[in-house]
Parts: structure tokens; C-alpha cells; sequence
């Protein structure tokens, strides 16, 4: 499959480094060669950076840049290509004109899509020849990290299209969230901008400093950034763009001003801080009431459920990968409770009057009939039955994937995310039809950071020891799990991740990824059994060593050292599979009584140990899997354990 990116600008020359990566040819065109220069520079930056950090070989970097061609002809770009992925300015006229260009050279079946990050999909896709061929996928800035990739459907956008353009998406190591129709801002910046702009809004009438709005934000709900901070961030010349193209919300006062100031925020300098010596320190100040914003937020999303756009668990996907919230709007809508939320609507209504603050009927209906989140069992999620919102659970042909789904933090784990993985491994434990774990992170970049610093902003002694503790049980139950685990370490394994890594039975490691417990880089030490399980893999010396020096080693040295098997990543997930399907063969029961004899013997003097191992080993000669094993044998064919 071949792919065209049209537009070398950050958008474009990030996205032709993301399919180059995952193995695609990509040419990439623009009008000037200076622009074609900049953009080749960058990604050749881009891919020095990985190298130096022990992301991928030189090699592999080498590769990478042989698959992208720079060109200012659209024909040389398009006339081989299945994807055309457009990236120009936000203008419809001048998308419009491109694809004009493109339709005279391309090839009757392939795709057209646009990186527009709001303008409407069926009108560009209306002014091609292929409409049904025509899908968004709206990559996020900078596409080389960000993992969300919105595909929207436009009206006469096929099925077929949108499974093509799924497909690809996941290809490329990124995460699809489809749009099943186009509405101005999909599913992220229809949110979000008006939440931005609402911020602004109660700037402009005094009703509270830029400070105050931010700090409940920072210091209450974890978000990297506040809204103002994020609109100077953004850039407040984007954020008035998109105000006055969408009409989501009117423009502030105060807006208008510094646009044509151009007091833009970072870029300029100046915007609602001063960011000349960088990022603005903001302390933790009280005063604003939250709701003023979350409310809005929880509206639109239900006006998104209501018109068939998404649902509540894909909103919540699109705004954490594509936000870095570490909450989704329906989350936090449930927890806050739907009728509080329908509450501060109304009067924020009165109060202004505009549309965007009208509660949704859907809302509405759901505070009528008592789905009214958390409190009620149900809201826009249901809470009687399992529902994991950090992690997620695939099963497939005896082998289960526990998942760390969050990616938008590295994975990083808070004790929400343990308890969670602790109900699905109690969960697991009793699915007579799973035999083998895996556990990863979702994404490529890590398969996890660590404990979410973040969630710990009032850390104590006594909240210390909570996390400590809770931690330990959920990897010791880990190692008590009766069924074999796999860690497959696909990105930053650090700190508490290393440590999760360190309680699985297998640790096989992309090349690229890197481990390590690093707790002493913050004057902490490892708090979930690294130094416990480290020194008894790779010997005391060595453990000293990694802890004490918080070092941070690659694939290859890991393999090294034994603490896991080193894979080339375009191998890995065939050689975690290979590695599950063989254990899924093997006889269950004698499985799990050997999994116990070595980890809980390794502890006992030898001649308890192997006390231990005698009685395991009569538990294994009971099964009728054993009477399996030995006529198999005899019969020359392969044994079909049961478990029994």
C-alpha cells in the first residue's frame, strides 16, 4: 500500500513519519522545495532523536527515510497511491482545489481523505469524483505522539471506506475513533473549543482571573492544563478561527482583543500569560466553580450521543487520547451525577443564554428516569456489572490481553487502574476458557510509566503506604495467578511498570522499549516488590546496580542480563503470540502447580522446596490430562489437554 501526504508542514511531515515507521512508501508534496527541506529536516531530526534515546537502531532510522520521497509534483505523488491523505491550511476552497488537482492523476479506486480538524467532510468528499471513497482522518498535533486518529464519515462516505480507513489507522500503531457523521468540530474540538472558549468567556465578565479557573483544574481533576493555559498553548489566533467558523459559541470580547493585539500566547510570547520564560507557574488558588465548564462539556457529549455521532465510551476515548484528560466528560458526568450536571445547565442558561448551554433532551430524559451516574448504578455507564474504564480485556483462541488503556498518560497506573486490574484478574482467573495472559499497554510508547504522579498531588506518609500496599497485593496476586502471564514490554517500562513487568511469568521486549526502576531519580525507591523480584532474576549485584544508578536499560541489554527476551519490533507481537499459543497447549492444571513450586519454592530452603515440588507434582499425576500426555506419547500424536 502506497500513501501520499499532501502538505509538508507539522501535520503533514508527522504523519508521513508515523506510515513510513509502520512500514508504508509515502511521498510527500508541497508547493515549495524550501518547505520540502524544512520537513525532510525535521523528520530526519525527529528520527536522530529516537535513535540517541535507544528507540530504534540507525538502521532502522535509515529504513524509515528510504520510504519517504519529497516531490512538488502532484502527479509523481498521487498517480501510485492508494491513500491520499490531505494536510493543507484549514481552508475550504484551497482543500477543494487540491483535490481538484488530485482526481485528474489518481487511481479509480483509491481513497481520498483530509486531515481537517473541522471542516466538513461531506462537503470536500461532494467536490470530488468519489464521495464514497472520501473519509476524514484527523491526525492530532504532533502526530508522531499523539494516538488518537478521528475518522469521520461523511454522508456518502461507504462502509467500506470507513473499514479501510479503521484498518489502516490501527496499522499505523495508532487509535481509530469512527465519527459516524459529520458534525463541525467531530467529536474532540466540538467539545473542546467551546470549553475553551466559555473559560475565556468568564475571563471576559469578570467572573473569575485566568489563575482561578486553571487551578481547580490542575489541582482538583489532574488535567495537564488548565483551559487558559491550554488556549495560550493552542494559540488564541486557532482558538478565535475556530470560534467564528463553527459558531459553537460567541467569541469573547476579550479574545477579539488579543487576536488583533496578536497577543496569540506562546507562539507570540504573550496571550492571557506571559510565557518569555516559559510555561507560567500557577499556583493553587479557589474561587471558581468547575461545574461552570464541566456541565457544558457533559451537554455537548450528550448532544453527540443524541445525533448518532459517537458513544459515550468512544467520546471518552477521543477526549483522553486526544485531550491528555485523565478523565472522559461521560466519566466525569457520571461521578459528578447527571442531575447536578442538569442543574448547573439550566442556570448557566439563564444566566447567558446561549444555545450550547440548552440542556440536551437525552440529558434530560436520562435525570428523569433516575440514570443519574454513579450515585444510581447507571448514568451514561452502567455500574452494577463490571466496567473497566483504564484497562481493557481482548480474548481470543484460550489466550486473554489485559490491556493498560492510557495511552494519553503512558499507561501510567493510579489505584484506579490497579483495583481494575485486580477485578479482571479475579475475573480471569474463574474464565475456564483463558489459559494464558497477556499483559501490554496500549499504544506504542509505553507499556507503562509507572505510578500516575499526577493522581498524588496531596501525597503524605500515610497516602504513601496506601499506594505501597495496594500495589504489592495486586502483584502479588499477579504472581499467584494460576495461569501462565506474559509481559510484553512495547514501550517505557519504568519505575512501577518495570515492576509489574517483574511479577509475570515471560517478559518478552520490543526493541526500541526500555525498563528500568528509576524511583531513585525522584528520591523515592521502588514500592511494589522491585526490590524484591529484581535481585532474583538478574542477581543482587546487578539490581544494586539498576535501583541505585535508576537505570534505564534497552532490549538487548535486558536480554543480556536475563531480565527479558529481546524481539525486533516488526516481530514482536508474532513472537508474544508464538510464545502464548505453545503455553495454551500445555496442561493446565500441571501448569499452574509448576508456576507455584518455582515461585513460592525459590523462597524455602531446598528441602522444603522440593517437599513442595513432591506435592505438586502428585497433583499433576491425578489429572486426566496426564493419562492425556503418556497415550499421546505412545500414539505419536499431538496431546489435547483439558485441564481436568
Amino acid at each position: 500500500m502506497k500513501i501520499a501526504v499532501l502538505g509538508a508542514g507539522v501535520m503533514g511531515h508527522g504523519i508521513a513519519q508515523v506510515c513510513a515507521t509502520a512500514g508504508y512508501e509515502v511521498a510527500v508534496r508541497d508547493i515549495k522545495q524550501e518547505i520540502l527541506d524544512k520537513a525532510k529536516d525535521a523528520i530526519e531530526k525527529n528520527l536522530s532523536k529516537a535513535v540517541s534515546k535507544g528507540k530504534i537502531s540507525e538502521e532502522k532510522a535509515k529504513e524509515i527515510m528510504g520510504r519517504i520521497k519529497f516531490t512538488l509534483s502532484v502527479e509523481e505523488a498521487v498517480k501510485d497511491a492508494d491513500l491520499v491523505i490531505e494536510a493543507v491550511p484549514e481552508i475550504m476552497e484551497l482543500k477543494k482545489q487540491v483535490f481538484a488537482e488530485v482526481q485528474k492523476y489518481a487511481k479509480p479506486e483509491c481513497i481520498f481523505a483530509s486531515n481537517t480538524s473541522g471542516l466538513s467532510i461531506t462537503e470536500l468528499g461532494n467536490s470530488t469524483d468519489r464521495p464514497d471513497k472520501f473519509v476524514g482522518l484527523h491526525f492530532f498535533n504532533p502526530p508522531v505522539v499523539m494516538q488518537l486518529v478521528e475518522v469521520i464519515k461523511g454522508e456518502k462516505t461507504s462502509d467500506e471506506t470507513i473499514k479501510k480507513a479503521v484498518e489502516f489507522v490501527k496499522s499505523i500503531g495508532k487509535v481509530p475513533v469512527v465519527v459516524k457523521k459529520d458534525v463541525a468540530g467531530f467529536i474532540v474540538n466540538r467539545i473542546l473549543v467551546p470549553y475553551l472558549t466559555l473559560a475565556i468567556d468568564d475571563v471576559d465578565k469578570g467572573i473569575a482571573k485566568p489563575e482561578q479557573i486553571d487551578s481547580v483544574f490542575l489541582s482538583k481533576y489532574s488535567f495537564p492544563m488548565g483551559p487558559i493555559e491550554l488556549s495560550d498553548f493552542v494559540g488564541l489566533d486557532i482558538l478565535y478561527f475556530a470560534g467564528n467558523q463553527w459558531g459553537l459559541v460567541p467569541v469573547p470580547k476579550i479574545l477579539k482583543d488579543k487576536f488583533e493585539r496578536k497577543e496569540l500566547g506562546m507562539k507570540t510570547g504573550k496571550g492571557f500569560y506571559d510565557w518569555s520564560a516559559g510555561r507560567p507557574k500557577i499556583e493553587k488558588m479557589e474561587g471558581y466553580d468547575e461545574l461552570r465548564l464541566l456541565a457544558p462539556m457533559v451537554n455537548i457529549a450528550a448532544e453527540l450521543i443524541e445525533l448518532g455521532v459517537a458513544d459515550a465510551k468512544e467520546i471518552d476515548t477521543a477526549m483522553k487520547l486526544g485531550t491528555n484528560m485523565p478523565k472522559g466528560v461521560c466519566e466525569l458526568g457520571d461521578e459528578i451525577g447527571l442531575d447536578v450536571i442538569l442543574a448547573k445547565l439550566e442556570a448557566l442558561y439563564k444566566e447567558k443564554g446561549y444555545e450550547i448551554l440548552k440542556p440536551k433532551e437525552l440529558l434530560k430524559k436520562m435525570v428523569s428516569e433516575g440514570k443519574l451516574g454513579v450515585k444510581t448504578g447507571r448514568g451514561f455507564y452502567e455500574y452494577g456489572k463490571t466496567v473497566y474504564k483504564n484497562i481493557e480485556i481482548q480474548k481470543e483462541n484460550r489466550i486473554a490481553k489485559l490491556i493498560i488503556n492510557r495511552p494519553q498518560k503512558l499507561n501510567a497506573l493510579d489505584l484506579a487502574t490497579l483495583e481494575e486490574i485486580s477485578n479482571a484478574l479475579k475475573e480471569l482467573e474463574k474464565d475456564e476458557e483463558v489459559r494464558v495472559l497477556i499483559i501490554t499497554g496500549a499504544g506504542d510508547r509505553a507499556f507503562s510509566a509507572g505510578f500516575d504522579l499526577q493522581t498524588a498531588t496531596d501525597l503524605n506518609p500515610v497516602k504513601a503506604v496506601e499506594i505501597s500496599l495496594k500495589g504489592n497485593e495486586v502483584f502479588s496476586q499477579l504472581e499467584r495467578f494460576p495461569k501462565p502471564v506474559i509481559a510484553a514490554i512495547n514501550g517505557y517500562a519504568f519505575g512501577g511498570g518495570c515492576e509489574l513487568a517483574l511479577a509475570c511469568d515471560f517478559r518478552i521486549m520490543k526493541r526500541g522499549a526500555r525498563i528500568g526502576l528509576t524511583e531513585l531519580s525522584l528520591a523515592l525507591i521502588p514500592g511494589w516488590g522491585g526490590t524484591q523480584r529484581l535481585p532474583k532474576i538478574v542477581g543482587i549485584a546487578k539490581a544494586k546496580e539498576m535501583i541505585m544508578l535508576a537505570k534505564r536499560i534497552d532490549a538487548d541489554e535486558a536480554e543480556r542480563i536475563g531480565l527479558a527476551k529481546a524481539v525486533d519490533a516488526e516481530k514482536f507481537e508474532e513472537e508474544v503470540m508464538n510464545l502464548a499459543k505453545q503455553l495454551a497447549e500445555m496442561p493446565p492444571i500441571s501448569l499452574k502447580v509448576a508456576k507455584y513450586a518455582i515461585n513460592f519454592g525459590y523462597e524455602l530452603p531446598t528441602d522444603v522446596g522440593k517437599m513442595l515440588e513432591a506435592l505438586a507434582f502428585g497433583v499433576a499425576l491425578s489429572t486426566q490430562d496426564v493419562i492425556e500426555g503418556i497415550t499421546a506419547f505412545f500414539q505419536k500424536r499431538k496431546p489435547e489437554f483439558k485441564g481436568r
